[in-house]
């Protein structure tokens, strides 16, 4: 039996890299089978979704930094921490369906306790979720950055072990806490939780098997020995110093010459600012830290960070791109970035984030134009997940 081929037609195409016009989108179990532009009638066979001339067809956004088993409350850490197992996994699932239906196809989730986004992916069905990029716990010190997740390791021995199992249960990325952070009790931001040796070490293990690695990164000694030790993206990038915020441009130099990638933390629910006390003291120097980056040429891909605050529910995703465009980057490389670029950053490069033949079919169709407007990321006509309408 044949199954259902789709014919999806707009006035103007986004591919993930190149705007073109009047394009044809055809999608057949879950994949692009082709993308015409010549103005051939559809298949015969096929079924047809004209969205007009206004509008725009485009991959499904990734957002390189989430954590859907966190609820976005002002007790987010507390719900993540204590709750039972299926509680946990309730908040994800909603999370997932909620990211999905703002066109965010695709997500990397950097930090879940007890390896659940692992179960959400085998429980949940495709079309009710975004495809997930799962790094399960980050690996932390002992009572370190989100040490009530799962995921303490210290020492050569255990630190092998933590990658090793994170490849056999199935995850895709290691993520490691390099840094203090901002939401933990009694940790610091400007602490250095590992050495270079072992983030070296880290980074050496999960490339051997197949997966990639990121750190979490706030203070400037420790963004320095991330970048010595490899690392495929860093999470935060935002040069604390005990005097506040202040960007080493070597470093900055070093990444553009690495072509290591930065997922820049970006999205704030409009009206709300950070919980934690440090970046809220520091939002304006972290968002010119941004702004300078975007300037350097470094590969800048949007992480919401979402879930870890009523400030970045899950669904903040448009306003993270609207905070780039705000910082300098020109709408098309905006959505270059949350599009093909991100696709890179997480893994998934070539299948997601592109509108090309092979490519995954998670697809969104917008009313008008977001090369004009890139809060046109909000006027959606449908979602496609993997070749399925859910919106």
């Amino acid at each position: 039996m044949r199954s259902e081929l789709l014919a999806l037609r707009a006035g103007h195409v986004f591919d993930g890299v190149n705007v073109r016009q009047s394009g044809m989108v055809l999608v057949e179990d879950g994949v692009i089978r082709d993308v015409d532009f010549t103005g051939a009638a559809p298949p015969e066979h096929a079924a047809v979704t004209d969205f007009g001339p206004d509008g725009w067809l485009l991959p499904g956004l990734i957002d390189a930094h989430v954590h859907l088993c966190w609820d976005g409350t002002k007790d987010a850490v507390e719900h993540v921490a204590s709750d039972d197992r299926e509680a946990v996994l309730e908040t994800a699932r909603v999370s997932a369906a909620t990211t999905l239906a703002t066109g965010v196809t695709t997500v990397r989730d950097l930090g879940d306790r007890d390896y659940l986004t692992l179960a959400l992916r085998e429980q949940v069905p495709p079309t009710e979720r975004p495809d997930i990029v799962a790094a399960g716990p980050p690996v932390t010190t002992h009572g370190g950055h989100c040490h009530f997740l799962g995921g303490e390791a210290e020492g050569a021995e255990q630190l092998w072990a933590a990658v090793r199992e994170r490849a056999e249960r199935g995850c895709d990325v290691v993520k490691v806490m390099a840094s203090g952070g901002m939401m933990t009790p009694g940790s610091n931001s400007l602490n250095q939780q590992y050495d270079r040796s072992d983030l070296r070490l880290i980074a050496d293990e999960a490339h051997r098997l197949g997966l990639t690695a990121t750190a979490h990164a706030h203070a400037v000694p420790t963004i320095a020995n991330v970048i010595d030790a490899g690392f495929d993206s860093i999470e935060h990038f935002s040069f604390l110093t005990a005097e506040g915020v202040g960007l080493r441009q070597d470093l900055v130099d070093e990444v553009v010459r690495r072509g290591t990638f930065i997922s820049v933390t970006v999205g704030i629910m409009p009206g709300k600012t950070p919980s934690a006390p440090a970046a809220a003291a520091h939002f304006g120097a972290l968002a010119d830290v941004v702004a300078k980056v975007i300037a350097s040429g470094a590969r800048v891909v949007p992480g919401t960070d979402a879930g870890i605050s009523p400030g970045k529910p899950h669904g903040v995703y448009p306003h993270a791109l609207t905070q780039l465009a705000e910082l300098g980057m020109a709408n098309r490389d905006v959505l270059r970035c949350a599009t093909s670029e991100a696709a890179k950053a997480v893994g998934r490069g070539g299948r997601k984030g592109v509108l090309l033949p092979h490519a995954d079919a998670d697809i969104l169709a917008l009313g008008s134009s977001p090369a004009d407007d890139i809060s046109a990321v909000t006027d959606i006509s449908a979602v496609y997940r993997a070749g399925h309408r859910v919106r």
